[in-house]
């Protein structure tokens, strides 16, 4: 039976970070099946979901373990489960304003006070081309039950949106 595991690293970021990884992953069999990796800083971040059979499962938490105590990475593993089937749809939320305080919090909290689950964020900060100003952007990945009526949410999402001095879409994400 194939288990999953949840692993997360971060150390400096440097030549050969994902080599490594990937080689304890490969040494012991497993398979990475979704990743998520980034330079944070001076840092270097990754996200996998790794799959494979009970006995690779015990060697790659070894070869992991091993792997942390040679580097200068600080390695995480969790036995994790597959996700259920999708009773949700999924929406693409896009978020632009002038950067300041509280922009992610907002928008969780609006979500979460929906029991809305969100199951992918990425931020960035950047200078705007013509003015300079500093910007700030979120994707989001929100999964919307069927039950909720999205028109309704679309309007109150806006309405959040447009108090909170902020550029918005939200539309079905394209898989």
């Amino acid at each position: 039976m194939e288990k999953l595991l949840a692993v997360t690293a971060i150390g400096p970021d440097r030549a050969g970070v994902v080599r490594d990884l990937s080689q304890a992953i490969n040494a012991a069999g497993g398979s990475i099946r979704e990743s998520r990796m980034i330079a944070l800083g001076t840092e270097f971040a990754v996200m996998m979901l790794v799959s494979g059979n009970w006995h690779t499962v015990a060697k790659l938490q070894n070869s992991l373990l091993a792997l942390q105590q040679q580097s200068d990475l600080t390695v995480t593993v969790r036995e994790t489960q597959p996700r259920p089937a999708e009773a949700a749809a999924p929406y693409t939320i896009d978020v632009v304003t002038l950067d300041h305080e509280g922009i992610v919090f907002g928008l969780s909290n609006f979500f979460a006070t929906r029991n809305l689950e969100i199951s992918e964020v990425n931020t960035r900060r950047y200078n705007a081309p013509h003015t300079g100003a500093l910007m700030f952007s979120v994707q989001m990945t929100v999964n919307v039950p069927r039950s909720v009526h999205v028109a309704t949410l679309r309007e109150e999402f806006l309405e959040y949106c447009d108090e909170q001095n902020l550029d918005a879409v939200m539309e079905p994400a394209h898989r």
